[in-house]
This record gives structure tokens, sequence and C-alpha cells, in this order.
């Protein structure tokens, strides 16, 4: 399993359509993938999971990933939230 603070730099936060983007992203890997933010851990890849987290531009999350494509899984997540 591997851990990493990310900051969200997408300019509208994680509504919506970014929150529909992130999903894809994450269901792409075998690995389980999760975004925590303050006390809440949710399934990186459930779209009503990331929604509830209401997340801001500017708002730090870890990005935690366990299975055989992790470290992808989380450089990808990264490279998406970082608005790259």
């Amino acid at each position: 399993m591997i851990q990493k603070s990310i900051r969200i730099k997408l300019e509208t936060g994680l509504e919506a359509r970014p929150v529909a983007m992130l999903v894809q992203v994450a269901s792409q890997f075998e690995s389980s993938v999760y975004i925590n933010a303050g006390d809440r851990k949710v399934n990186a890849k459930s779209i009503m999971g990331m929604m509830s987290l209401g997340l801001d531009s500017g708002e730090a999350v870890t990005v935690a990933a366990d299975g055989k494509d992790e470290e992808a899984a989380v450089a990808e997540i990264e490279k998406f939230l970082s608005g790259r």
C-alpha cells in the first residue's frame, strides 16, 4: 500500500464533472484506491462517495492505493488532481 498527500489544483474543485473524470481515472486500475480528506475515507471509484466529500480547489487530500498497479494509480490521480 502506498499513500501520497496531494493538493487539489482544479479550478472548480471536485464538482460533478471532475468527480466523474476522477472516478474514470481510478477505475482504470486493479488496485483499491481511496481518497482521505480529514476524517473521511471514500472509494475513489465511487461517484457518490467522491461527491460526498465536496472538495474545493486548494484542499489537501491523501490518496491511498493497494494492489499490483498502486504506484501507477497514485501517479495518475496526482496528475489529474494537479490539473496536468
